[in-house]
């Protein structure tokens, strides 16, 4: 076995290996910045695939293959660009192989190859052995491959299944079409993020959870091991710009907390993003280190107090934008790490503070900004394109919403979960409203920290902590007499015959906007063209849209039952013009204008909506 008076020459090699090709491998960086290891080497770059849309690569012994035919770029899937493709017909199943070179000193413990994603269930094949098969579009997941390699080269092969019309899996916004139509994209196939193979000593630690206590000046932490009864003490140390302020060192068991208090605490937000540095390190018998990770935590809290959302136990209003994490050359994936940072900067230069990631589970490189940035963000998954009254796509559903939780569980940016988007679909037997319920209970079970917004935009079956409501009323003056509180005393609910009544929860209007405004890079504003999707009629001029979208933000700001709002959406998406900036991330309007207007005094906003109202009554 290894020993550390050789790691740190191994450690060397490694990185100065990941170094000197880092100019050719394509989104170089560490995918996972919250549980980070020095030993590792990045799959991504050309790998070789085959198509079969007959899916008889098993009969024709694929799973031994030691190359294709045909080239990809890794982690871009095959329908984009930056994959070297550019297929966008249906792929309903395809094979990925490449050659993986296990350093000797790798050989007698643990060899984790890792996947950021694949769409959808994919079977892994190391030296012509299944290794394992998982399903879930979105979730990441690891496998040990150390029973299964030897030292130098040896065969990876990825199998890939992605059935989008079966209804029995998670899509989001890929079309279902032969093209792209209106809100519905091209689709996204085979492996979309990071792979990469990671060496941990029997003994090791597999994860860790990390709960910010802030009433108790403390931060609980939760490790996993990979080897029960290995490693003898497990050490956390939490340091302030590289000073310990902090720190434990236990038993190392699977059922050890440590629970590390802070005298001075500093608290996340938005407003002060800060950061504490963490290390975990694990030694064996003897006191030697046989593993360090690395992490980061953000000190913050979020609670909701009847009507209102509270972080750091006071109140915050959000003002979030729609994300939807497409890119115009790689669809899900961003073409580098900056680009995921610009897509935050942008966002907080608008005025936003925070996003609703919708309809995709995004990369944790982007959660690693907006903890770093101070954004705040919603969960959600992919959950369109599926059958709600099936049980076998509820339990997919399920299965892969569990991965993505855990998975994010430590983001201090992460404030909330929302599992559906507007699930209104014809109940089976209650099959809907039990997954929307199961999905609810599920989701409080792994997490007691974050509220749940069982479905964005209503339809709430029965359960929900936050209320929330979509609406696309483009008249500022109607959208007010839609969201006022009716003569009852209770908000607006779009479709009551598919929802819960309203029983006072926080209520947010996270979907409103969408205003059509064509505007391409180095092109004339096109503004009405009904060449491209968006909600109502487009304005007529540019001075139109500016003050259709300053009344409707106005609307909102000025209803004191309604605690924060989404507004649809940061970037046009293909066909779906409605974004403040281009598909290409190019302003599309006066951004100190916009910016202004998002960040209104909900008091100066109540002063508009009066005048605005005493005039259409003058007009009426």
């Amino acid at each position: 076995m290894r020993r550390s008076y050789i790691l740190t020459a191994i450690i060397s090699c490694v990185f100065s290996y990941c170094t000197v090709r880092a100019s050719e491998i394509p989104r170089p960086e560490y995918p996972r910045p919250q549980f980070e290891r020095s030993e590792w080497i990045n799959l991504n770059g050309k790998w070789s695939y085959e198509l079969d849309f007959a899916r008889s690569g098993s009969e024709r012994d694929f799973q031994s293959s030691k190359g294709f035919s045909e080239d990809i770029i890794v982690p871009f899937c095959p329908e984009s660009k930056l994959s070297g493709v550019g297929y966008n017909d249906f792929i309903n199943a395809m094979w990925y192989h490449r050659t993986i070179n296990i350093p000797d000193n790798w050989i007698g413990g643990h060899i984790m190859l890792n996947f950021g994603g694949i769409d959808y269930k994919s079977v892994i094949y190391v030296n012509g052995k299944e290794v394992m098969v998982h399903y879930g579009g979105s979730s990441s997941f690891a496998v040990d491959i150390a029973p299964y390699v030897g030292a130098g080269d040896n065969d990876l092969v990825v199998y890939v299944e992605d059935d989008l019309r079966s209804m029995m899996q998670t899509a989001g916004k890929q079309s279902r079409r032969l093209e792209s139509y209106n809100a519905f994209y091209t689709r996204v196939t085979g492996i979309w993020q990071t792979v990469w193979l990671e060496a941990v000593e029997n003994g090791g630690l597999k994860s860790c959870r990390i709960t910010p206590d802030l009433d108790n000046s403390q931060f609980v932490f939760e490790p996993e091991f990979f080897d029960a009864g290995i490693a003898a003490q497990f050490k956390v140390r939490l340091l302030d710009n590289g000073k310990e302020i902090s720190s434990a060192t236990l038993a190392a068991s699977n059922n050890v907390v440590a629970n590390l208090g802070i005298d001075d605490v500093k608290t996340w937000s938005p407003e002060h993003p800060f950061l504490y540095d963490v290390e975990f390190i694990v030694l064996d018998k003897n006191g030697n280190e046989i593993d360090k990770v690395t992490s980061y935590a953000g000190m913050r809290k979020v609670e909701l107090r009847g009507t209102k959302f509270y972080l750091n136990n006071e109140h915050y209003y959000q003002r979030l934008v729609l994300d939807q994490g497409y890119y115009p050359d790689g669809q899900w994936t961003a073409p580098s790490d900056s680009a995921l940072r610009r897509d935050i900067e942008l966002g907080k230069q608008a005025g936003f503070n925070g996003a609703r990631l919708h309809q995709k589970v995004f990369e944790q490189r982007y959660l690693y900004w907006a903890d770093k940035l101070g954004y705040l963000v919603w969960g959600e998954s992919a959950s369109w394109g599926m059958d709600w009254c099936s049980p076998v796509a509820a339990r997919n559903m399920i299965t892969e919403w569990e991965e993505c939780v855990m998975r994010d569980y430590n983001s201090p940016s992460l404030v909330a979960w929302s599992p559906l988007n507007e699930s209104r679909k014809d109940d089976i037997d209650g099959q809907r409203a039990r997954l929307t319920d199961d999905l609810y209970l599920i989701t409080h079970r792994l997490d007691r920290t974050r509220p749940v917004v069982t479905a964005s935009g209503g339809d709430h079956a029965r359960l929900t902590d936050i209320y929330s409501e979509h609406t696309y009323v483009q008249d500022p003056v109607a959208l007010y007499e839609q969201l006022k509180l009716n003569a009852n005393g209770y908000p607006y609910v779009n479709r009551p015959h598919e929802s819960q009544p309203y029983r006072g929860e926080v209520y947010m209007i996270d979907e409103f906007g969408g205003i059509r405004w064509v505007k391409e890079m180095n092109a004339p504003e096109v503004g009405t063209s009904n060449d491209f999707w968006g909600y109502g009629q487009a304005p007529r001029t540019i001075d139109e849209f500016y003050e259709r979208l300053e009344k409707q933000v106005n609307v909102i700001l000025s209803l004191d039952h309604i605690d924060g709002f989404c507004f649809t959406q940061l970037v046009d998406v293909e066909l779906e013009k409605n974004g403040i900036y281009t598909y290409d991330r190019y302003p599309k309007f006066d951004m100190a204008r916009i910016y202004k207007i998002f960040t209104k005094s909900r008091e100066q906003a109540k002063k508009e909506v009066e005048l605005m109202l005493k005039e259409s009554k003058k007009k009426h």
